[in-house]
């Protein structure tokens, strides 16, 4: 007999939600890299801070000192140097989906068959937008796109870029954004110059990095070490592969085995760069041509990207979110519903690296060619 959720006891009920998070942590695969301190690549508040303008998410920014210091015994009182620190404040929204059964004819399993079921459903169906935003988030790109380029369809559903927080949805900054031009080379960001030949080699991390480290890209520190992470779609992980100097690194240098959290699921570690993969990283192969990359529109591309502590900001209100069920139809029909309260920001700041320009805090994008 069905029995619906909202009758039952306080606990039970959490523990479907519980059990509802647990295929979302698992098969989201930036949950891995979210934590709450500063040392995180996306750092995550569950809670809200009340201000005298109501409760908010929020997080904080704190650039390095960057004064010339006092000398010798000359008074430092009234010369010291102000910390340039921020807000980041994070608008939430909620997001809901849900699942209703065909009915008692059709469903020949037991009810607890279909809870399962529609738990398992619901909790990929979380990981898999929850990412695709962050994504999309960190690289500057419309949550009205799918991760290949093509539009979202929605049928009866609700636009993602209607959330509240996508009006914050932002494209790379001018010190963040980067190509591979058609001779292969490290350049800055004009996508025009992409062709067939713009692939990603050694080089071009190298370049990466260095440019990082000189515009002030925070590191993660794991192990007493900095490490960048660099996510890339499968494809372009496959043209490095190609390149016999990266190929000579990693059989020469590449760093396995850390035990940080950072560096679950990583393909390699090369030059202080953790190097993943995933096929949610945004392409054009959906889009239509004139639409891609390329001086025609026509070349097909990715956006790579490198993180540095505190890329993003998320809000993450699960406990606020819920798990209910419902009968319909005179009792016939089972339907259930998940819902989230979350936001997500990719923080910007004054960098002084880029002459006191507004620039991406934690984020740096790498367009080339993929097939």
């Amino acid at each position: 007999m069905f029995t619906p959720l909202g009758a039952l006891q306080g606990e039970a009920k959490k523990a479907w939600l519980k059990s509802a998070v647990k295929p979302f942590r698992q098969r989201s695969e930036l949950a891995k890299y979210m934590g709450a301190g500063e040392n995180s690549l996306i750092q995550t508040v569950n809670e809200l801070t009340p201000t005298n303008k109501g409760s908010v998410a929020r997080i904080g920014l704190v650039a390095d000192l960057n004064g010339t210091g006092v000398v010798g015994d000359n008074q430092l009182e009234g010369r010291e140097e102000a910390m340039d620190a921020m807000w980041v404040e994070i608008e939430i929204d909620q997001l809901r989906n849900g699942t209703v059964s065909k009915g008692r004819m059709d469903d020949q399993n037991s009810v607890f068959e279909f809870r399962s079921q529609a738990r398992d459903k619901l909790g990929y169906w979380r990981a898999r937008i929850f990412d695709e935003l962050l994504i999309s988030t960190a690289s500057g790109i419309s949550y009205s796109l799918n991760m290949d380029g093509s539009p979202r369809l929605y049928s009866n559903q609700d636009q993602l870029s209607s959330l509240q927080f996508a009006k914050y949805v932002t494209p790379p900054s001018s010190g963040r954004h980067f190509v591979v031009d058609g001779n292969g080379n490290f350049v800055n960001g004009d996508q025009s110059a992409i062709t067939p030949a713009s692939v990603l080699s050694y080089k071009v991390m190298v370049a990466l990095k260095a440019e990082a480290i000189t515009r002030g890209i925070k590191p993660i520190i794991a192990g007493g070490r900095e490490f960048h992470l660099f996510l890339c779609h499968p494809k372009a992980l496959a043209q490095l592969k190609t390149d016999k100097d990266y190929l000579a690194s990693v059989q020469n240098g590449a760093e396995r085995g850390m035990d940080n959290p950072i560096f679950t699921g990583a393909t390699v570690t090369v030059d202080g760069l953790v190097i993943a993969h995933s096929m949610r990283v945004f392409n054009t192969s959906g889009a239509a041509n004139g639409s891609k990359w390329g001086a025609a529109g026509a070349v097909n591309g990715t956006r790579s990207l490198l993180l540095g502590a505190q890329a993003l900001a998320v809000a993450d209100l699960w406990e606020n979110g819920d798990w209910e069920e419902e009968k319909r139809d005179m009792g016939n029909k089972a339907a259930i519903a998940m819902s989230m309260m979350f936001g997500i920001l990719k923080p910007s700041f004054k960098s002084f690296f880029d002459g006191n320009t507004t620039q991406d805090f934690g984020v740096m994008v790498l367009d080339h060619y993929i097939a």
